[in-house]
């Protein structure tokens, strides 16, 4: 049963933000995270974009320097899904009602991410690890987490009733290193 009745309006100052950084980067070859876009980490550039829209920032599913980090849950290696069931866990922990998500790779989010995923939970169609989520949905993350079912990103928003946004330009998805020396090479 989906936690969620209707939509929430949404306000940064009610947000944790979450790298959600655990991942196995296998297309990638090596540790995307760490991986240099106009010479700072990946993962640095997610932690400044999601910072703009959020009134704490945490990084999920690896350590990361000068910032939060928790692990995923119920356990790690299981997907973005994890790193999100642990980021709701955690604003449910700092009494914030909502978790904006983004990978590790998030490197152009919008100036107006919030108002387009007003009202909450929505995500972005064509990436949807990037969404705002009640944390009141972390029992359903985890349902799904622990279930035969898919463990994915989209099976969550279907069982939570999250709205699908699309953005006027699509966010840059780097999952190969020539993915991201495309991107360097010839902008977003």
């Amino acid at each position: 049963m989906s936690c969620c009745v209707g939509l929430l309006p949404i306000d940064r100052a009610a947000v944790l933000g979450a790298v959600i950084a655990g991942g196995k980067s296998t297309r990638f070859g090596s540790d995307k995270a760490v991986a240099t876009f106009h010479g700072r980490a990946l993962i640095d550039h997610a932690i400044d974009a999601v910072a703009v829209h959020s009134a704490q920032t945490i990084v999920v599913g690896r350590e990361h320097d000068g910032v939060a980090s928790i692990a995923d849950q119920p356990a790690p290696r299981m997907g973005p899904l994890a790193g999100l069931a642990a980021a709701l866990l955690e604003a449910q922990a700092r009494g914030l009602p909502a978790v904006l998500s983004v990978p590790c790779d998030a490197i152009d989010l919008p100036q107006d991410l919030l108002q387009r995923l007003s009202p909450y939970p929505a995500y972005v169609e064509s990436l949807p690890v990037i969404g705002v989520w009640p944390a009141s949905a972390a029992g359903d993350a985890l349902d799904i987490l622990k279930s035969e079912g898919v463990h994915s990103m989209k099976a969550f928003a279907n069982r939570i009733s999250a709205r699908a946004v699309q953005l006027p330009r699509e966010p840059v998805n780097i999952n190969t290193a020539a993915d991201l020396e495309r991107v360097e090479r010839h902008g977003l």
